[in-house]
């Protein structure tokens, strides 16, 4: 990468995308990029020193780039239109235009890896893995698809150049194909993806082949709702650890005595490296349980002290929009996660109505892809059917044009909620504000849905700090959560 000064961004304000330009920002490149739409993330990445611009021209290129073509490398997000002029004239120019997935795969190159892959989890699990171990004190690098509460960004730099790497291994367009690890986690391979994929076979036939690239003596921790076709592809001598929140579903590494208390969630470990009792989780869901598993297995593998991995466990305070708690009072919760197949919505669903049985739940879902929205409608309806109220935002369509037929009315008739609705955010917000139905809001979805928090926030907050209620039970000015409520 020396070789090159200059690295330009097409679709900078991507999460993996971001992370990557902060690596070379570190490591004293001249970085820039281009984004479609401004957002909290490239205004980070500007106040960072990152030059970004958001209409597509040729003359909005930075002229460093433009006037050294040898010396610049341009990297790819596979969002990118095809008809995108930039990247049209920076082909036509001879540039070296790599994906993402292809510099990741350069970077790791040489280190010790640890690649976190799944069709849901990844995020959170990566996470957990490159905290328990910074937290313990080891030199370790991360590149994240989420916004690490604990460290404030999706990049987490090592001290040293030979420092073992924790990385996102993202199935879309095979991207994962680009890894050598010596570690891999695989947290599910349920169908997604299937404009890029076809069928689930095709999909779970690509993680085999994440699975054969594990260096000799590697290790595989495989999520026991995988395809077992996924062990099968490990090469001879890997050692594969199946896990699960049972010993029945992970033989390997399981879990026991798991107690919900307020939003925390208790358990003792069980895996090949003897068992860890006492362990409390802060971030809550049965789902987080088994992503901690994986992760403080790895952990442990890297020679973290029972004592440390309690502490660490302990100290992890999720990824944004992953079960985030936005404000808390005793009698009412907003909150916010980025869940956005089927299977991710009722494992959020269910572990919030686990946590406030005989609460009036009100899911707002905003679903995103169309092609998405068409393959799994019947599972959208039937995890959102959880809750109380179910409000549709407009699908947002990322990288796709839009399907004849293809609307969030699809997700409609088989919500069997109580009341459910295609609603603006506009409407969403003024529902909130006037309607007392409910006692937990959620909103979830990967779009822009996220735009919609700081606006539900102040109004929530102001709404259930109004002064009739009881002071005690008042939303922390501070932080936005009741003072007691996330202890």
């Amino acid at each position: 990468m020396k070789q090159y000064p200059y690295v330009f961004f097409l679709g900078i304000g991507g999460i993996g995308m971001s992370a990557l330009a902060r690596w070379f920002q570190a490591n004293g490149h001249h970085v820039s990029g281009y984004d479609k739409t401004e957002t909290p993330l490239t205004q980070a990445l500007a106040a960072e020193g990152i030059a970004i611009h958001y209409a597509d021209a040729v003359e909005n290129i930075p002229a460093a780039v433009r006037e050294n073509r040898a010396q610049t490398l341009v990297v790819l997000t596979p969002a990118i239109p095809a008809d995108s002029r930039e990247w049209a004239w920076l082909r036509a120019e001879g540039y070296d235009i790599r994906k993402r997935s292809q510099v990741l795969g350069l970077l790791t190159q040489g280190r010790y890896t640890i690649a976190v892959a799944g069709t849901h989890g990844k995020t959170t699990t990566s996470s957990m893995v490159a905290h328990l171990l910074h937290h313990a004190g080891l030199d370790v690098g991360a590149f994240l698809g989420g916004i690490a509460v604990n460290l404030a960004s999706n990049l987490l730099l090592p001290t040293a150049a030979t420092a073992p790497l924790v990385v996102e291994a993202d199935e879309y367009d095979r991207s994962f194909l680009t890894l050598l690890p010596d570690v891999a986690i695989v947290t599910s391979t349920d169908a997604d993806h299937l404009d890029i994929y076809g069928d689930q076979r095709a999909l779970v036939d690509s993680f085999c082949q994440f699975v054969a690239q594990l260096k000799p003596g590697g290790i595989l921790l495989l999520n026991h709702t995988a395809d077992p076709s996924v062990a099968a592809a490990a090469p001879e001598g890997t050692t594969v650890i199946r896990y699960g929140l049972t010993a029945e579903q992970g033989p390997g590494l399981f879990a026991a005595n798991i107690t919900a208390e307020g939003h925390q969630f208790h358990f003792d470990l069980h895996g090949p490296q003897g068992t860890v009792t006492g362990l409390a989780l802060a971030v809550p869901g049965y789902h987080n349980v088994e992503n901690m598993l994986a992760a403080a297995a790895v952990a442990q593998l890297r020679g973290v002290s029972p004592e440390k991995l309690r502490a660490g466990v302990a100290a992890y305070r999720g990824v944004k929009r992953r079960f985030e708690f936005v404000v808390a009072t005793p009698q009412n919760v907003y909150l916010d996660d980025y869940a956005h197949h089927p299977r991710e919505i009722e494992a959020f669903l269910r572990s919030v109505r686990a946590l406030y049985p005989g609460k009036r739940l009100r899911a707002i879902f905003q679903p995103h892809l169309f092609t998405r929205t068409r393959d799994f409608a019947a599972g959208f309806s039937a995890s959102l059917s959880i809750a109380d109220e179910v409000f549709l935002l407009d699908i947002y369509p990322a990288r796709e044009k839009p399907l004849p037929g293809i609307t969030s009315e699809l997700l409609l008739p088989n919500i069997t909620a109580s009341t459910r609705a295609i609603q603006t955010k506009e409407q969403v917000l003024n529902a909130a504000k006037t309607d007392d139905s409910f006692d937990i809001i959620a909103t979830i979805g990967a779009g822009d849905i996220d735009t919609l928090v700081p606006q539900l926030k102040l109004l929530l907050t102001e709404r259930w700090n109004e002064p009739g209620i009881p002071r005690s039970a008042r939303v922390s000015e501070a932080t936005g959560h009741h003072p007691t409520a996330l202890a």
